[in-house]
C-alpha cells in the first residue's frame, strides 16, 4: 500500500484490484454495480481500504473458487425458492462483478439451481407451488440477463428453438436461445409446449439452419417423434433433439435427431457452429 493510501485510508481502483487479487475491470464492475462504495476524485475513483475487507470476505477469496461458487449457488437456490427476485439478482450481479460471463451465470448458477429444485420436488421436499415460484423467479432473472447476449451486426444464421407439446419446461429453451444469440445467431424462440404443426409452420416460414427440439422430462417421446416427422414432411431443415431427457447419442437418434446436442448449452452452440461451417462449404 502506498504512503498516500495509508494517509488517506483510500486507494485507487488499480491498487484496489492488486489488493483483492482481481483484474482492474472487476473492481470497476464492483463500483458500477454498487457492491463496492467509491468516491469520484477528479478523474479517478477512490475506495476506502476498510470497504475492501468487506468485499474480500464476500467474494470468498480465501476459499477455493469452486467452494465460493457452490456457496453462491446455494444462496441463489434459497432466494429462488423464496421468490426473492431482488436477492437472487444480487447473487447474479455479484457473479458478474467477479468476472463471470453471462453464459457462465446460466450454466454454473441458474441451471444447477433449477436442477436442484427439480430434485427436491421429486423427493417431496418442495411442493408444486415452491417449484413454480422458483421457476417464475428464474425466468425473470433470465429476462434481465437477456440483453447482455445481444450481438450487433450481421447474424450467422437462423436457429429455431422450442419444447414439444406437453413439455412445459421453458427455462432450458431460454438458456439455449440466449447462448445462441450470444454466439451471433438469429434465434426464433417458441418456448414450451409447442405443437408439432407450429414447429413446422415456423420452420417453413423462417427456413432456419436447424431446428432444436427440447425435451427435459421423460414421457414426451411420442410428441418428439411426431414433431420430428412433421418437420421432415414439410421441410428439409436439420432436426436436433436434446435436453435433460436425452442422455446420449443413441437416445437422440432413437427420437429422430440427426445429432446429439450434448450435455449443456455450450455443447449445443458448438454443434450449431459445426453445422454452420459444414453448410457453408
Amino acid at each position: 500500500m502506498t504512503d498516500a493510501a495509508r494517509a488517506t485510508g483510500t486507494v485507487g481502483l488499480q491498487e484496489a484490484a492488486a489488493i483483492l487479487g482481481v483484474h482492474y475491470m472487476t473492481v470497476y464492475r464492483y463500483v458500477r454495480t454498487g457492491r463496492l462504495a467509491a468516491e469520484h476524485d477528479g478523474a479517478t475513483w477512490r475506495v476506502r481500504t476498510g470497504d475492501l475487507d468487506t468485499v474480500r470476505v464476500g467474494r470468498g477469496v480465501d476459499q477455493p473458487r469452486g467452494a465460493a461458487r457452490t456457496a453462491s449457488a446455494e444462496h441463489l437456490l434459497d432466494r429462488l425458492v423464496a421468490g426473492d427476485e431482488a436477492g437472487a439478482w444480487r447473487v447474479v450481479e455479484d457473479a458478474l462483478a467477479s468476472g463471470a460471463e453471462p453464459a457462465e451465470v446460466h450454466l454454473t448458477l441458474l441451471a444447477p439451481a433449477m436442477r436442484e429444485v427439480g430434485r427436491r420436488w421429486s423427493r417431496g421436499e418442495l411442493d408444486v407451488a415452491d417449484e413454480h415460484l422458483a421457476s417464475a423467479t428464474t425466468r425473470r432473472l433470465i429476462a434481465r440477463l437477456g440483453p447482455r447476449f445481444a450481438r450487433p451486426g450481421r447474424k450467422r444464421g437462423t436457429v429455431l428453438v422450442g419444447a414439444v407439446a406437453g413439455e412445459r419446461h421453458e427455462i432450458p429453451v431460454a438458456i439455449v436461445a440466449d447462448q445462441l444469440r450470444g454466439a451471433g445467431f438469429h434465434v426464433i424462440e417458441l418456448g414450451g409446449d409447442t405443437p408439432a404443426d407450429s414447429f413446422a409452420d415456423a420452420a417453413e416460414r423462417e427456413r432456419p439452419l436447424c431446428v432444436l427440439i427440447a425435451v427435459t422430462t421423460a414421457g414426451h417421446e411420442a410428441a418428439v417423434t411426431d414433431t420430428v416427422a412433421r418437420l421432415r414432411e414439410r421441410t428439409d431443415t436439420i432436426v436436433l433433439v436434446g435436453g435433460a431427457a436425452v442422455n446420449d447419442e443413441l437416445a437422440a437418434h432413437r427420437l429422430g435427431s440427426e445429432h446429439w446436442t450434448g450435455r449443456d448449452a455450450r455443447d449445443v452452440v458448438a454443434l450449431v457452429e459445426r453445422l454452420r461451417a459444414q453448410h457453408r462449404r
